[in-house]
Parts: structure tokens; sequence; C-alpha cells
């Protein structure tokens, strides 16, 4: 009983830690990092680049934005017509601007940033320890395997199981899947999560 409790518990926070993760709508910078309909005329209007780079300068003096191009220019977005905040990149999968991106993830189809890496975080971390308590409480029948032997209690008859032996390979083929499987995640995650740890250890992001 106190295995299935132990289990649920972790089941249900690794589930709904996936579910926000997946359904936490990323977000796009404020209003005043948008270009207005005059200043955004003027842009697209100007063909020199150093005009261009000039007015994307003046636009920024008003704005908390510190980040430089490599050229030493604004970080402006053509399609999102705003002005990067720090951290801000464009997903061509979201066809949006994100706020604090981190990266899209194909595995929760979302961008992880400023509005679900928290959820994302614990999501690898339940994970983990969801693969560890499975890999943990198959592990002894793993061992079982190997240590129990068949015997035959009359001469003549065909050997039976030992107490606590499963009597078929199907479920023998399960317990090695699923002990293979648990290990493999936890060994993918704990990389995965050491990784995302150091880099908010760092104030650092991937992008």
């Amino acid at each position: 009983v106190a295995y299935l409790v132990v289990f649920h518990i972790l089941f249900v926070l690794f589930v709904w830690t996936y579910w926000k993760s997946v359904f936490t709508l990323p977000i796009q910078p404020g209003k005043k990092f948008h270009m207005s309909y005059a200043d955004q005329e003027r842009y697209e209007n100007e063909e020199r680049p150093e005009v261009q780079r000039q007015i994307l300068a003046e636009i920024a003096r008003k704005l908390p934005v510190y980040t430089r191009t490599g050229n030493g220019g604004i970080r402006f977005c053509d399609r999102c017509q705003l002005i990067k905040p720090d951290r801000c990149h464009h997903c061509s999968v979201c066809a949006m601007c994100v706020l604090k991106m981190d990266h899209h993830c194909p595995w929760v189809n979302n961008c992880i940033g400023f509005s679900n890496y928290k959820f994302f975080l614990l999501f690898l971390a339940y994970s983990l320890l969801y693969c560890l308590y499975i890999a943990a409480t198959v592990f002894k029948y793993f061992i079982k395997y190997w240590t129990v032997t068949r015997h035959s209690p009359v001469p003549g008859r065909s050997p039976e199981p030992a107490c606590g032996e499963l009597t078929n390979a199907r479920s023998k083929f399960h317990i090695l899947f699923l002990l293979f499987v648990a290990i493999m995640f936890f060994v993918s995650l704990m990389f995965l999560f050491g990784y995302h740890c150091w880099l908010v250890s760092r104030n650092r992001s991937t992008l």
C-alpha cells in the first residue's frame, strides 16, 4: 500500500507539471517594446541601414534594454515589429517573440520561457524521481530471476517455481523492459536536469 501511495503521488506531480509545461502559454514582451505606428513607418521608409540603427537606438533609450547584436545594434524583430528585451528571442515554431526564451521543447510542444520555465524544471525533477522510484521497486524482482532456482519435490516431476518467482517468460520480459526503460530515462533526465540546474545557478539560459 505504501508503494502505491508514493507511486501515485509522484505520478500526479509528474502529470501536473507536464500539463502546466504544455498548456502555459508563452509571454510576449509588453506593449512598450512594440514600435508605435509612426516609428514603424519611419523605420520602414528609411533605406539606409545606419539611419535605421539610429532610429532603433532612439526608441531603445527609454527601454530597459542592454543586450546588443554582434555589431552593437539594437536587437529588433522584423516579424513581430518590436525591440527585443534581454533574453527575448523569436520562435519560428510559435511565430512570436518569447520573453526570456530558453528553448522550444518538442517533448511538450511549447516554448520554454519566462511563463513556464519553473514548471519545466519541476517536470524534469519529478520525472527523475518517478523513473528512479520505478527502477528501485522493480530491481528486486530483476535480482530474483538470477538468484532464485527451481526445485522438484518429487522425482520424475517437472521443476516447480520457487516461492516468489514469476512463472512465465512474459512477466520476466515485462520486468526487464520496465527496468531498462526506467534506467535509460533516469540517466538521460539526470544529465538534462543537472544542466538546467547549472544554468539556473549561473543565471543563464540555453539560448
